[in-house]
């Protein structure tokens, strides 16, 4: 059964059970007070007529785009691709936003759920001319008005989604949930801002969004804009009813406590926005408004509003069947093209445009009157918003150096990264922000904390403090804050739990695609990157166990495209527990510059003519490597060792795969052209298998990593676990280098056996004591 079964178009929800004085809790608007002539709203219903035609068009029509003859299936496009439902409601939250953007010179940013309704969108977009300026094809005439509905969803021309190609688009909504974190992100330092959130009522349906409703908490009013959200009830998602459709107006303020606006959207803008301006004033004058009800819309509206009312028996409009293509086989059907240009006609085209031209219009444009509701200052137009696309604001980042901790000392890079970035927060008071899952000191950066405060309005401690960081328990609204906060040109930082990472994968996906786009797309300008901390990492997981451990957010990065990874998208992994520090200043910075480099303190005649290569990525499981060099410095003298240390994964590559990755010539250079590689890596070992493949010799490489083994023990014993201890790296260079070296190989047996003996013993000790044994994570020193 494709779909549920409908008695009606627009279906009522059933009545609730609640009491009737649940509704003096919404806002009752006194909309005769409001003061919109009768010329306003019809040059605001003039102006959705047109855009409802144009997005209606844009889907179906390949050919005689202003209805100028009858329609033929020559004239439908082959694919029909778009989503409808949506669009009416779309264009009717634009042209009233419009409305008030030119008669109170509003800034204004709309962030747009519905991702699908990119008809509605563009359509206006074209209509108030912001295609132009970045798309000369797309004027505001016959010509630009064909590129538009014939390309539309067709190579060349727009998608059917809203992207980074969009005017004014910084949030694409492919993947619904967290369009209103990201109009939080957005607002965010934005203190001239209010960002229109349209959030459509499937979307509303996610957990993302429905914790994202929380951000008001973290909107300080005297520093930051306002979220003007907007959702949009038209009742159904793609195939059945959504949960809002199915609530009556008692459960929405109910669970909202805030208004139920739907019948006049003039009025209830104006009235959101003096509540919008009341709430700063008071912020802004020293008297912040504690727990401020910010406004919410909510828009009722048929789903698939103004379309075909029914076919073939069935309802089209107020129905899910509106959801997507109503008329889908107008290509091929008499009956549907009749249908669909009935429908087209309804719109009355040739009162919208002016066909043929006259000393006033151009052929093809808009007639002027429909236009009186679009901003006169270009700036002001949601399309041409700089914020959207021009806003960057490089960070003044501090000098590194005095921040570094003694060489051969222990330290914790955590709380070393922590102290950098109370330099950074003092030196960018406003325009950087890390946004922490409630993680912030368990992963030791709590030394931000000496010079700023967390942004929690709700909370008395934290209060109009312009605290810089906002930690919340759900990694979707960090993100999605992150995201808004980032693409209007701000930098912020993810912190987590590596095994957290995870819940926002598909978000950092979608953004990276969303990046890609913005790079191709040559009139957007720089952007920050987004960053992520991954801490409190599998080898250190001795008090959460099992359940914690996940290093697999690192392959998605790995998997991004090359010019995402580590230039838009950056994921720094470090330890916050102490640790040895291997190099100083200058030799770290020479080092993370090549990306990858010989040690040659722990390597036998620094490095010289090896018999095997030992390599650490990531910094516990490094250590083990250095501590296995030392290990057979001692019991094998006469194995000659090489160690090498990678920060930077994308230089394993083939060349040419990333801009980072080594040459052929390089890579030989550094791991040798036919000696075993033994590689003891953070994260999955198909991780790195993937990395490398394409390279030559790859068969000599063992890559040792995360088994998915682990519990609640030792991090020796997590070691030992996944195969990543010092004496099972420290073997395997035994057996390796003995097929090079005839001295070991007399040995290598007998001193492989005795080293996997002793991490046998160990494993005891640990089970008996409850601890790893005394020294075994003291500087590994090696005898001459």
């Amino acid at each position: 059964m494709p779909g549920q079964r409908l008695f009606q178009s627009d279906p009522p929800p059933d009545p609730s059970h609640l009491p009737d004085s649940i509704l003096d809790n919404s806002v009752q608007l006194d909309v005769s007070s409001l003061a919109i002539s009768n010329v306003e709203l019809d040059v605001i219903r003039k102006f959705r007529r047109a855009a409802n035609y144009i997005a209606a068009a844009m889907i179906f029509l390949k050919d005689d785009v202003l209805l100028e003859r009858e329609l033929t299936f020559d004239d439908i496009k082959p694919r029909l691709l778009g989503h409808w439902g949506t669009c009416p409601g779309l264009t009717l939250v634009y042209a009233h936003l419009s409305r008030i953007i030119k008669k109170t010179n509003l800034d204004s940013l709309l962030v747009v759920g519905p991702g699908h309704g990119a008809p509605g969108i563009l359509s206006c977009l074209w209509l108030e001319d912001s295609i132009s300026p970045f798309y000369p094809s797309y004027t505001r005439d016959r010509a630009g008005l064909t590129n538009l509905i014939g390309k539309f969803s067709a190579p060349g021309g727009f998608p059917s989604h809203i992207n980074a190609e969009t005017p004014g688009c910084i949030h694409e909504g492919g993947e619904l949930g967290y369009a209103l974190s990201v109009a939080f992100g957005a607002a965010l330092d934005n203190p001239h801002l209010v960002v229109t959130c349209v959030v459509g009522d499937g979307e509303a349906e996610t957990g993302p969004t429905a914790t994202a409703w929380h951000g008001y908490k973290f909107i300080d009013p005297a520093v930051s804009g306002a979220v003007l959200p907007i959702v949009h009830l038209n009742g159904f998602k793609i195939s059945n009813r959504t949960i809002y459709g199915c609530m009556d107006d008692k459960e929405l303020v109910a669970l909202f406590w805030c208004g139920n606006i739907d019948k006049d959207l003039a009025a209830s803008m104006e009235w959101a926005l003096k509540e919008i301006a009341r709430i700063q004033q008071a912020a802004r004058s020293g008297k912040p408004i504690v727990k401020p009800r910010w406004p919410v819309i909510i828009l009722r509206t048929p789903k698939g509003w103004t379309g075909p009312k029914e076919l073939h028996g069935e309802y089209i409009e107020g129905s899910f069947r509106s959801h997507q293509i109503p008329l889908p086989d107008a290509k091929t059907d008499e009956g549907e093209l009749k249908m669909l240009e009935s429908w087209l006609s309804s719109y009355d085209p040739r009162q919208l445009f002016c066909i043929g031209g006259d000393k006033d219009t151009l052929d093809g444009a808009p007639y002027p009157d429909l236009l009186q509701i679009v901003p006169d200052n270009r700036d002001k137009r949601l399309g041409m918003r700089k914020e959207a696309y021009a806003a960057y604001q490089p960070l003044k980042v501090p000098v590194w150096t005095p921040f570094c901790v003694q060489k051969r000392s222990q330290a914790s890079c955590m709380k070393t990264v922590g102290e950098f970035l109370k330099r950074v927060i003092e030196d960018n008071p406003t325009r950087f922000r890390i946004f922490s899952p409630d993680e912030l000191e368990s992963n030791k950066l709590g030394a931000v904390l000496e010079v700023t405060g967390r942004d929690m309005q709700w909370d008395a401690a934290s209060r109009a403090q312009d605290g810089r960081v906002i930690e919340i328990l759900s990694e979707h609204t960090c993100e999605g804050m992150l995201q808004g906060y980032t693409l209007t040109g701000r930098t912020g930082l993810f912190p987590s739990y590596e095994a957290f990472l995870g819940i926002v994968y598909t978000m950092m996906v979608q953004y990276s695609k969303f990046a890609k786009m913005a790079f191709e797309t040559k009139w957007r300008q720089d952007i920050g990157s987004i960053n992520f901390i991954e801490t409190s990492t599998w080898a250190r997981q001795e008090h959460n166990g099992f359940s914690h451990q996940n290093p697999g957010f690192i392959g998605a990065v790995l998997n991004l495209k090359a010019k995402i990874a580590r230039n838009y998208i950056n994921l720094v992994v470090g330890s916050k527990q102490p640790t040895s520090v291997w190099l100083d200043p200058e030799e770290a910075d020479r080092h993370c510059i090549a990306g990858a480099s010989v040690w040659k303190f722990a390597s036998v005649d620094e490095g010289v003519d090896p018999d095997v290569v030992l390599v650490g990525i990531g910094t516990e499981v490094t250590f083990e490597v250095v501590a296995a060099a030392a290990l057979l410095r001692k019991e094998v003298p006469d194995l000659r060792v090489r160690v090498v240390n990678v920060t930077d994964l994308m230089i394993l590559g083939p060349f040419g795969s990333h801009p980072h990755a080594l040459s052929d010539d390089d890579f030989d250079t550094l791991f040798t052209t036919d000696r075993s590689i033994i590689i003891n890596f953070h994260g999955y070992p198909l991780d790195i298998r993937g990395l490398v493949f394409g390279r030559p010799g790859i068969e000599r490489m063992v890559i040792e990593g995360y088994r998915e083994e682990g519990t609640t023990t030792t991090p020796f014993d997590m070691m030992l676990c996944n195969g990543t201890s010092r004496y099972h790296l420290a073997a395997a260079a035994v057996r390796a280098g003995a097929l090079f070296n005839s001295k070991v190989s007399c040995v290598a047996h007998q001193v492989a056996s005795y080293l996997m003996h002793r991490a046998a013993k160990d494993k005891e000790f640990i089970y008996t004591h409850g601890h790893d044994p005394d020294g075994m994570f003291d500087t590994p020193v090696f005898e001459k």
